[in-house]
């Protein structure tokens, strides 16, 4: 937390945060999504952008279809301001298409990093980078030269 950041405003972002990842995405809790998701909800990424809630639930019903036992961990975060940043591990086995890749059995581990910004207690846009080339070398999508 910055010397700039209230901490009774710093506290309840983290909680938000904290609890969007326990309830929706680790406990599929998609009614916990009205409370912590901002109705103009924006979602960024480099291949992209998403908006709304509904568009949010697609992206992780997708996510959640390939692997089912999807579970996020928070390694660390950090907020300043309106701002979390949080660098999460997501774990998950490939029981079903994922992004267009066929089932493989494989347990996978993806870091992220994400940067949400919070306006009126909630979650209103967020600009997220996962490691998918390291997510496609565990599924045998792509592979890299060995050093």
């Amino acid at each position: 937390m910055t010397s700039s950041t209230p901490a009774s405003q710093a506290v309840p972002n983290e909680m938000i945060v904290r609890r969007f990842v326990d309830e929706v995405l680790n406990n599929d809790d998609d009614s916990a999504m009205s409370d912590l998701v901002h109705r103009d909800y924006r979602h960024l990424t480099p291949d992209g952008e998403l908006r709304g809630r509904d568009g949010l639930k697609a992206l992780f019903d997708d996510y959640r279809g390939g692997l089912p036992d999807l579970n996020v961990v928070i390694d660390d975060l950090v907020v300043s301001g309106d701002k979390v940043v949080t660098s999460i591990r997501l774990t998950g086995t490939h029981s079903s298409d994922l992004l267009g890749i066929p089932a493989t059995g494989k347990l996978l581990r993806v870091h992220g990093m994400v940067l949400s910004r919070l306006e009126d207690g909630k979650i209103i846009e967020e600009w997220e980078i996962l490691d998918l080339l390291g997510m496609f070398r565990q599924l045998g999508v792509v592979s890299l030269p060995e050093r």
